[in-house]
């Protein structure tokens, strides 16, 4: 056998390693979920103390516990002791009962009249920044106090979707990711039909997987085509005309990008009303984000010139993964403060053992029980993570004219 044919054979070896690898994880991944999330292997959701409720509901404990006692609105669990605590789909009847007998204080914060549909894209160049953490977080605070939300994988790694409980090997088949919604093809499919309910209420995702890839390979053989029939749309306009189709289901879309400056993040940019980099306060990380501003700015201006909308309501830098306690991340915090003032958000997301924990069982902070932690832990990632939303929350409503 020569040296050629002795090579080939390796690398048929090695083909045949790797698939044999990647059945046998995919089987021990479903193996997984099935003990995690018995019988029916889908995610639930906790129930939520009293105290929690009151804060996404946006009253006193006092106020809600009288309100139980009164028997008014949906009735919580009362354990022996006297613990009260509610689900979230009583949290949104709770809602609904305290809208309809309010003195005209809003506690459905649905979008009316002309104010637009907000679409957030979570972008960053470089892997690890915590992108997907804040995009899941994100949703699913806005979930939990009122808001109708529409989650987008756009990541071909598909973390979002594993978070929301849909593997994406195994749970996403061919043409139900968003390339399904904005392909060149007859195969193209309206985006209602790709749409997936979550555990949270009022939180709906187009989960993704490595199908999403198709549509960075066809856009550029689109493109030199010249194509300006149906098929051949200009790209960046498809996403945007994707959502416009479910625009009146939803008050909030937010878009999990994937870490490179392709087709698909241009897409997610130009269909967005806002843009929210995350970054991590380390010198590579900034340097890297430094190359990614340049390169985003160079194409955005390209695409401008081409008709793309970039009228954005805001844009805004998060600051993730920090740990006030080092020195130097307390001195890129304040640099980046310096250069880019008010358009980094107040609150930091710190560093927390808390979420990483969370994070091996594809959970947030707003799935696990705060028993799981010692309470300082828990309490002060929550805290952090609360504070991030509520100023990215008060951004969106401010967009409203609220």
């Amino acid at each position: 056998m020569n040296m050629a044919a002795t090579f080939g054979q390796a690398i048929s070896e090695v083909d045949q390693l790797i698939i044999g690898q990647a059945h046998e994880l995919s089987d021990k991944l479903k193996q997984h979920r099935l003990e995690m999330f018995p019988p029916v292997a889908q995610k639930n959701l906790r129930q939520f103390q009293l105290s929690e409720a009151a804060h996404f509901l946006g009253v006193t404990s006092g106020y809600l516990r009288n309100l139980s006692l009164e028997s008014k609105g949906p009735l919580p669990q009362v354990t022996p002791s006297g613990r009260r605590s509610y689900s979230a789909d009583q949290l949104q009847e709770m809602r609904q009962y305290l809208e309809q007998n309010s003195r005209g204080q809003r506690y459905v914060p649905h979008r009316r009249g002309s104010e637009h549909l907000q679409v957030i894209a979570v972008v960053n160049f470089k892997g690890g920044s915590g992108k997907t953490t804040t995009t899941a977080h994100l949703a699913q605070h806005l979930a939990l106090t009122g808001h109708r939300v529409l989650a987008v994988d756009l990541d071909p790694q598909a973390s979002l979707s594993a978070i929301h409980g849909f593997q994406p090997e195994f749970d996403v088949n061919e043409n139900e990711t968003l390339y399904a919604a904005i392909r060149y093809d007859d195969q193209r499919r309206p985006l209602k039909e790709i749409i997936r309910k979550t555990n949270f209420p009022g939180l709906d995702i187009v989960p993704g997987n490595l199908e999403l890839m198709e549509f960075e390979h066809d856009t550029p053989r689109v493109l030199a085509q010249g194509n300006r029939g149906d098929y051949g749309r200009i790209f960046f306009a498809r996403l945007d005309e994707a959502l416009s189709s479910v625009a009146d289901d939803y008050d909030v879309v937010v878009i999990d990008c994937p870490p490179q400056l392709g087709f698909l993040t241009m897409s997610a940019i130009c269909g967005a009303t806002a843009v929210l980099i995350t970054v991590h306060p380390q010198m590579l990380d900034v340097m890297s984000m430094c190359q990614f501003l340049q390169m985003l700015g160079e194409v955005l201006n390209t695409l401008k010139s081409a008709g793309g909308n970039m009228n954005l309501d805001w844009l805004r830098y998060l600051v993730t993964r920090y740990d006030p306690a080092d020195g130097p991340q307390t001195q890129m915090v304040a640099f980046m403060r310096s250069m880019f003032k008010q358009h980094v958000l107040t609150s930091p997301m710190v560093r927390s053992v808390a979420i990483a924990d969370a994070a091996l069982t594809n959970q947030t902070l707003y799935e696990v029980d705060r028993s799981q932690f010692t309470r300082a832990t828990y309490d002060r990632a929550f805290e952090s993570m609360e504070a991030v939303n509520s100023e990215l929350v008060e951004l969106i409503h401010k967009a409203w004219g609220r």
